[in-house]
């Protein structure tokens, strides 16, 4: 089977309600693209019709030519996980970290060509950096700026946002997804801070945030499990190295 150039990781748990119009719209967007990918549905511990949607999905979309959906189940609520699973899977040259709440092909565009001028190994959308626009409720934008100090001050993170959408040439990051040993909410923290000090070279571009739907977790009750694993973070990096 031919290898698409670009492969588009999204996790989803629950997503029932958005999933189908998410994907379609994601699909018509990229056209103008001309782009051979993959979209990589990074299902994990979904309690809704999730896994049948996204199942349906990817046998109406099995053309690498024109966009192929593929779908892998976890089978545990486990967002790092799902997302560095995913990675893993991808065969595309270019990865593409996506969220299904956002699908931002402007920000597909803009980050594949970075990649392909060498600029930079690894592209950040952030929602934090100068000229993003974070249009969700403002206690989850203060709450996403603290957690980004928190990183600063623990672990020396030099950049704005390591939640933010990402693109990244896929060799030159395989060894980095693999060294992360913390998952959950804090895998995208670990791996945008292994890379950073592992000299990859990375740009930042700002993004606009839209909440499409409520987050599928009480911001508030994800507190005390983001600081448990921020504290494993803490450990796996400056203790185990």
């Amino acid at each position: 089977m031919t290898k698409p150039r670009i492969s588009i990781v999204i996790p989803v748990y629950n997503e029932q309600g958005i999933l189908h119009a998410a994907i379609v719209d994601l699909r018509e967007r990229l056209k103008s693209f001309g782009w051979s990918y993959e979209v990589i549905l990074a299902e994990n511990g979904s309690r809704d019709h999730t896994v049948e949607i996204g199942e349906e999905l990817s046998r109406k979309y099995n053309d690498p030519a024109t966009g192929q959906i593929r779908i892998m189940s976890l089978g545990e609520p486990n967002y790092g996980k799902a997302m560095k699973q995913g990675i893993l899977l991808a065969r595309g040259e270019l990865v593409i970290c996506e969220e299904i709440d956002l699908c931002d092909a402007d920000f597909h565009r803009r980050a594949i060509d970075i990649l392909e001028t060498g600029e930079a190994d690894l592209v950040i959308g952030s929602k934090l950096a100068d000229g993003s626009e974070d249009d969700r409720p403002m206690v989850r934008h203060v709450a996403s700026q603290a957690y980004s100090t928190m990183l600063k001050v623990l672990l020396g993170f030099r950049g704005t946002d390591t939640h933010g959408l990402k693109a990244f040439r896929r060799v030159a990051l395989l060894d980095t997804v693999r060294a992360c040993l913390v998952d959950k909410d804090v895998f995208a923290s670990e791996f945008v801070i292994r890379a950073d000090r592992g000299g990859v070279k990375i740009r930042e571009i700002p993004v606009r945030v839209i909440e499409k739907r409520p987050p599928s977790i009480n911001l508030f009750k994800r507190v005390p499990n983001v600081l448990k694993n921020v504290a494993k973070l803490t450990y796996a990096i400056r203790i185990r190295g």
